[in-house]
């Protein structure tokens, strides 16, 4: 149904279409249709790094969230190679938002 918007005082058209208004902004911190997955890592120095994104699709079936400790090791050496750095190894990740055990 389409209907048009008529101002009342100069009883102008503006010729505006309610159904063809633009799409809405983004919220800022919002993941479209679950692309990523986030996790907090604790390495082994205790220092913690938090909303890693992991990619959806490495994650579930039987190995459950275990293809994101690989994921984030290869990414933290790319960032350990760049910085000149030595990467730190990871003592733990967990699920942002998950249900401790």
């Amino acid at each position: 149904m389409r209907v048009r918007v008529v101002q009342r005082r100069g009883l102008v058209d503006s010729g505006a279409l309610i159904d063809h208004k633009p799409p809405m902004a983004k919220k800022p911190g919002t993941n479209p249709k679950g692309e990523f997955a986030f996790f907090n890592v604790v390495y082994e120095d205790d220092s913690q790094r938090s909303n890693r994104r992991v990619p959806s699709e490495l994650l579930g079936g039987l190995d459950g969230d275990e293809p994101a400790r690989g994921y984030i090791m290869e990414q933290d050496r790319e960032i350990a190679e760049k910085s000149g750095r030595t990467p730190l190894a990871i003592k733990s990740i967990s699920r942002v938002g998950a249900k401790k055990k």
